[in-house]
């Protein structure tokens, strides 16, 4: 209660990080979380999931949706990311469209017919600091011509955090009175074996090479909580037997190097030490296999 006795208000909500693959939504998020706890890549389609983090600020409590990137249906599990991301704008308070600079309006005029002013948005337009300022007020002008569509264009740069005081303002303002809806201690809503499962895949993709990262999957066999240390026992899935010998190296050194990534990552978020036991497994087609795909979580 306040002094007057009246109730302080609060606000919550939803917010779904939306835009084309690889714009940075799973940068944006673990940079205003100030921890890392979705996966990241240079490579285009690396979330696969929607994941969540709790950030809050002031009076606010905003609960930010990482998404796979917006992109044409193809295999099964392409079709499963498409739909994660479609379901993810369908059922949030508000969405921010992650527009990086580099990129023309192209992109977000898809996104506008498939929104088709359902849900408000903010445009983010990121890695400003990669540009002069005449290039700057360029691409701004070039999304005024939709001034009508959106609540707000934010200019950002991830990396230096600027921008993102102002972008947690306008979201906070979008978003409805209401009671917290997670404990405001709460970093994230997802389950500790899907978070270390992304750490894994990440690793994948920052450790091996071509296509052997899109045909590739992980799943957590067990999690085994000691004081001083979390023992991990995962299997990575990969679609053909030539790609074993890719995920394992010679000698063994590729698998070491996602080992170390993924345990230094799994580390640094627990604050604990981490021994992190993989296994490779074969499933041939798997990306194509709806059954599999349903029995290892991807379901519609």
């Amino acid at each position: 209660m306040t002094k007057a006795g009246f109730t302080k208000k609060t606000r919550a909500g939803f917010v779904s990080l939306i835009g084309r693959p690889n714009a940075g939504k799973s940068t944006l998020m673990n940079s205003l979380l100030g921890e890392n706890i979705a996966m990241v890549s240079q490579k285009a389609n690396a979330t696969r999931r929607r994941s969540n983090a709790i950030v809050m600020h002031e009076d606010t409590q905003i609960i930010f949706v990482d998404t796979p990137g917006l992109h044409e249906r193809e295999k099964i599990l392409n079709q499963f990311m498409l739909d994660e991301a479609l379901k993810a704008m369908g059922d949030c308070d508000l969405i921010v469209y992650l527009a990086p600079i580099t990129d023309s309006t192209e992109h977000y005029e898809k996104f506008l017919k498939l929104n088709n002013g359902k849900v408000k948005h903010i445009i983010v337009l990121s890695k400003i600091d990669q540009v002069n300022q005449d290039r700057l007020f360029k691409r701004i002008a070039s999304y005024n011509q939709y001034s009508d569509q959106f609540e707000a264009l934010i200019p950002v740069a991830i990396p230096k955090k600027m921008g993102h005081d102002e972008l947690l303002k306008v979201i906070s303002r979008n978003l409805p009175e209401s009671p917290f809806l997670y404990d405001p201690d709460d970093l994230t809503s997802e389950l500790v074996r899907d978070i270390y499962a992304g750490f894994i895949r990440e690793g994948i993709f920052e450790n091996v090479s071509d296509e052997v990262p899109y045909e590739a999957d992980v799943l957590i066999d067990s999690i085994k909580e000691e004081k001083n240390i979390d023992k991990i026992f995962a299997t990575i899935i990969i679609e053909k037997e030539s790609q074993k010998g890719i995920i394992i190296g010679k000698g063994g050194d590729s698998i070491k190097r996602i080992g170390k990534y993924s345990r230094e990552k799994i580390e640094m978020l627990s604050g604990k030490k981490a021994y992190l036991e993989l296994q490779v497994s074969v499933k041939k087609g798997w990306t194509k296999d709806k059954a599999f795909l349903q029995e290892i979580g991807y379901s519609s």
